[in-house]
Formats: structure tokens, sequence, C-alpha cells
């Protein structure tokens, strides 16, 4: 094999598929990138068996053929060579020269033969949205999948596609993010757990713009996205996804219109007394026409208050602070909503058109000290 491509180009592709290489394995071939030059069509392709990525690199192929590098020091030679074209020439033995200018590293590949390709998948009726729109829907809800291993379902997002709404849920036990977005087109019903690990991986290449499409594949185990010359192509989670539908309830017993800005920064200067180790709650004491704040932790405290617009009843009820900064700071909107049923019960942050919802739990506090 012997392609020459710019090393620009090459960078962009291999940091592209790089997020699907194993760190953890005792497979030393899945540790590596492969190149297939062929069909004049030049790919990278990597795969950990749960996400495998091929994306089309840009580049002249004066030989055909395939190599199997190890990732880590194929993208560290690359990165260190000039900004020029890059010459990468095997021979039947795989010893593999990578040229530019007069920089020159020799290193040995393998053959490829045991690498474990990307399954054909049949491509038909994709559901297609903006990359823009899949980039942020994965921003809005990502941070509430469960980081623990006690739960394969929280690990990952609900994917429920009817007619021509996307709905995305994530949650971890202690809250829970909803996003509807609306689609251009009505499709069937789809419902799927897609991996946290995967959009999160799938979200740094997108390009976020809102004239670059994403296709959207389904089966019974794997998804599939395609966009920019570059496919993507994940295990789905197996398991029923856990029933939401009652928890974000129409009752409440007090309502709340807040200046989010505000409020953010109000709750970020909270955790200035907050140790790594401390799970000390943010209290607020709602009453007509403001929210006060109130931290107290082994450091020292603090209160605040801002002017709220309210209806329903006061109230004393604390939260991770944590759990509202990570909501607060993916809400768009300056003004939110914020609907409390009582102080043992779960808020819930929603517009009005429940594009977004955010549900968090409340910490049991002692309603004297404060």
């Amino acid at each position: 094999m012997k392609i020459i491509c710019e090393q620009h180009k090459l960078i962009n592709s291999i940091n592209i598929a790089l997020r699907a290489v194993s760190s953890k394995t005792t497979m030393p071939i899945l540790e590596c990138l492969i190149i297939q030059a062929e069909s004049d069509t030049i790919k990278l392709i990597a795969n950990d068996l749960e996400i495998g990525i091929e994306t089309i690199l840009e580049g002249n192929i004066v030989e055909p053929g395939t190599i199997a590098l190890n990732a880590k020091i194929f993208s560290d030679i690359v990165r260190k060579l000039p900004d020029s074209d890059v010459t990468i020439e095997t021979d039947d033995n795989y010893k593999t020269t990578i040229t530019s200018e007069k920089a020159e590293f020799t290193i040995y590949g393998f053959s490829g033969d045991e690498f474990p390709y990307l399954p054909k998948f049949e491509k038909t009726d994709p559901v297609v949205l903006s990359q823009f729109s899949l980039k942020e829907v994965i921003r809005q809800t990502v941070f509430s999948i469960s980081d623990s291993d006690s739960s394969k379902i929280m690990s990952g997002e609900l994917f429920e596609i009817k007619e021509n709404n996307l709905k995305v849920v994530a949650l971890d036990g202690h809250r829970i993010s909803v996003r509807n977005i609306e689609l251009e087109d009505n499709y069937d019903h789809i419902k799927v757990i897609v991996p946290g690990k995967t959009l999160i991986e799938i979200s740094k290449i997108l390009s976020g713009e809102i004239a670059d499409e994403v296709n959207m594949y389904f089966t019974d185990k794997h998804i599939l996205f395609e966009f920019d010359q570059t496919i993507v192509l994940s295990r789905l989670i197996e398991g029923e996804y856990f029933n939401i539908s009652q928890m974000f309830s129409g009752d409440y017993e007090t309502k709340v219109s807040i200046n989010k800005s505000e409020m953010l920064r109000c709750i970020d200067r909270s955790t200035l007394l907050v140790k790594e180790t401390d799970k000390k709650p943010i209290v607020f004491n709602i009453t007509d026409e403001k929210i006060e704040f109130k931290m107290n932790t082994s450091i020292g405290s603090m209160s605040d208050e801002i002017n709220i617009s309210k209806s329903g009843k006061d109230m004393l009820i604390g939260f991770n602070p944590r759990f509202l900064l990570d909501a607060l700071r993916v809400i768009d909107d300056e003004t939110i909503d914020i609907y409390f049923i009582n102080p043992k019960a779960p808020c819930f942050i929603k517009d009005e058109e429940e594009t977004y919802m955010y549900l968090i739990l409340p910490v049991n506090i002692n309603a004297e000290v404060y």
C-alpha cells in the first residue's frame, strides 16, 4: 500500500477514528487504526466492539492495500510531522514507512485480518436531523446519565421517535433530563437505548452546523450515525427503559419564575464553600417576592436572594447544588419556570412547550436549622 495525503487532513481523520480505539483491552488489534486504501477511497477504521468508526480520508492512492497500525504511536508520529504532504508506504512484511519532507519514521504494523470490521448495514429509511440539533440534544441531556456500573440501562439515553418528534431522556436515579425536538418528516415508532459513551464521542466530532445533516439508521441491536463522510456504528443497550410519564406531574403547590443567569451565578457562588467530599445542600426559602438561598458547611456559610414571580405556597426545600448547575447551564432561556410539589418531592424545570424538562430530587434538610 502507498498513499499520499496532507498532514492536517490526516490528523483530522485520525482524531475522528481515535474515539473508537480501545484503551483497555487484551486484544492488541483493538488498539490499532486500520488504513484501508481501495476503490479510489482511503478509510480510517477503528472499533472497540462497542462503538466503531469509519471515516474517509482525502488523498491519493498510489498502490491500494490495508494496514493496521498501533493508533497511539501512529497518531503521535503524524502530529509531529511538518504541515506538508505525508506518504505512508507498506511492504509485504507490514513494515510501514511514514515520510514528510525530510522526516521519516518506520514502524511495524499488522495485516488487519483479525480486525473486527464494522458489520454490513442496510441503510434504508434514515431519520434525518441537523448536526446542530443532535449536538444540542446530547449536550442538554447527557450529564444526567449514570456513571455507576449498577445499572446498564441508566448508562444510556432513551431515543424515542413518534411521527415527527424525537424525545431524548437521560436519568441517574437523582434527576431526569428530557429534550423534545421536532423533525421535518414523520417516521415509524422507534424506541432504543443508546450508550452514553457513544453520544459523548459523537458530540465531539459533529460540526454543530444547522445546514449539516445527520442520518440515523436503526436495527434491533445497532444504531448508525452517518455524517460528513463518517460512519459511527454503536451497539444498543438491551432492556426496557424506565417509564417516566408519571414523574412530571401536572400538579404542583408552588410555581416560580426566575432569571436563570442570576440563579446560576448564585448557586455557583455557594459551591465555593463546599469541599469535593462534602454533599451539602443549597436551601431555597421561597416566599412571595424572593427566594433566599442558604448554604452551611464546615468552611462557613452564605446567603443570597433573588427576586421572583411566584404563585402558590411558601416553601423551604434543599437540593444538591451540582444537579441544579448542570441543568441551568444547558438551558438557553433567560427566564425559567420551576415547579415545586412539596419539600419531599422533586422539582421540575420546563418551558411551556416542554421542549426541555429537568426533574431534580430534593435532599433532606433540618428545617429548624434554616
